[in-house]
């Protein structure tokens, strides 16, 4: 039996948080991580302000990154390019940076921060009665006061605690790959906003293109369970077609791996208890509207690390208090508002919305950038206090009437 202060199950960007930020406090901590070092992940691989911001608490030097100004929205024969805004929160720009090299560039900062990790070791949180006690790895048992969980929502550990994605809420699936592109070096993402799939029907989600400044982009297209015909949709097929719509204007060269998909949970039925916490996506901590989730993967890994330095007793129940105040709302709103743009008709009217003006596309800039939450000031902040009310009311009627999947 190995006594440590406090265990890790996962090594992505939420678990790498947690374990700068508590090694760096003098805690003793050991990550698991069931994958090799300088395991890939499959993401878009986008970097907003807010993530840049995390970083930037956590004193990661972004150099290795692209930096991005802002993001260039296509809906129908609309286009608007933003450049990132300026706040008291935020930097005015995001960045791209391969998973594969930006979670080990992490990992390793971990590690030289004190924090132990176990490579290749699938790790499964050990139960006495309802509480976490510690985990066991590769035959080997570790107790902790606290267990944070950053492994995913579709791990063994989290089917485990509960900490499932809840099947009553919607999720996302996305597909991406690398190709080559002169436009490699460009500073703005691309998001178009009015994807079809092969039979002409709307897809509530988007298709991207994310420049890596390495000579290539990340390509890739999403779409959300609410979608008409979800149950039938071909993710390579929609792909290859907004491959076929890029093709020309970015010069693309083919895919240079195979494309590779992966489903995004937006939901969690539980996110802590006795003896742990989840955070990142293993917490349903992904934005409905735009599949990003490495911002608040960082932040609550973070906070999850530094409530635990403060109380251990303690850290599980406010961490979830704490955690519910910053993302809950917008979260909930962004799951709700999913169901409405399930339907074909009211997602085409809503687009035409989210880029008519200048002020909506503002709004839709900062909902795509995850940079509205509930200490959000302004505009952005106001319209999804609103939306939130409002969809709080009409939850019933957007559950029984959601497009047939």
């Amino acid at each position: 039996m190995n006594q440590r202060d406090l265990l890790v199950i996962g090594g992505g960007p939420a678990g790498a948080a947690a374990a700068i930020r508590a090694a760096r406090s003098g805690v003793q901590v050991t990550v698991f991580e069931k994958g090799p070092h300088g395991r890939d992940k499959v993401c878009g691989d986008g970097l907003t302000p807010r993530a840049v911001a995390a970083l930037q608490e956590l004193d990661i030097d972004l150099g290795p990154s692209h930096r991005i100004d802002g993001l260039r929205m296509i809906a129908g024969r609309t286009t608007r390019e933003l450049a990132w805004p300026t706040t008291d929160r935020f930097p005015n720009y995001g960045a791209v940076w391969p998973r594969r090299l930006f979670d080990t560039y992490l990992i390793d900062i971990a590690i030289a921060a004190g924090a132990e990790v176990r490579f290749e070791r699938e790790a499964l949180p050990v139960m006495e009665g309802d509480r976490v006690v510690g985990v066991v790895a590769g035959g080997v048992m570790f107790t902790a006061p606290m267990t944070v969980l950053a492994a995913g929502a579709q791990g063994a550990a989290a089917k485990m605690l509960g900490a499932e994605r809840d099947p009553d809420e919607p999720f996302g699936l996305a597909i991406r790959a690398y190709a080559q592109t002169p436009r490699h070096a460009e500073r703005h993402l691309e998001a178009c906003l009015s994807l079809r799939d092969e039979h002409g029907t709307p897809v509530p989600g988007y298709g991207w293109m994310f420049p890596a400044g390495d000579g290539t982009v990340n390509i890739g297209v999403g779409a959300l369970s609410t979608m008409q015909g979800f149950k039938k949709l071909n993710l390579n097929t929609l792909l290859d077609q907004y491959a076929a719509i890029v093709g020309e204007p970015w010069s693309l060269g083919p895919y240079l791996d195979k494309p590779r998909a992966w489903r995004l949970p937006m939901s969690s039925i539980r996110r802590h208890g006795p003896g742990w916490v989840a955070v990142g996506d293993a917490a349903g901590f992904v934005n409905p509207m735009n599949g990003e989730g490495i911002d608040y993967g960082l932040e609550s890994g973070m906070l999850a690390a530094e409530l635990f330095i403060a109380n251990p007793a303690t850290a599980p129940d406010v961490y979830d208090t704490m955690i519910g105040e910053r993302f809950d709302a917008f979260l909930r709103t962004g799951r709700r508002f999913s169901f409405i743009i399930g339907h074909p008709f009211l997602l085409r009217n809503g687009l035409r919305v989210a880029v008519g003006t200048q002020a909506a596309a503002n709004v839709t800039l900062a909902v795509m950038g995850n940079l509205v939450d509930n200490e959000t000031p302004g505009a952005a902040g106001r319209v999804m206090r609103l939306a939130d009310h409002a969809l709080r009311l009409a939850d019933p009627l957007l559950r029984r009437t959601r497009a047939a999947a």
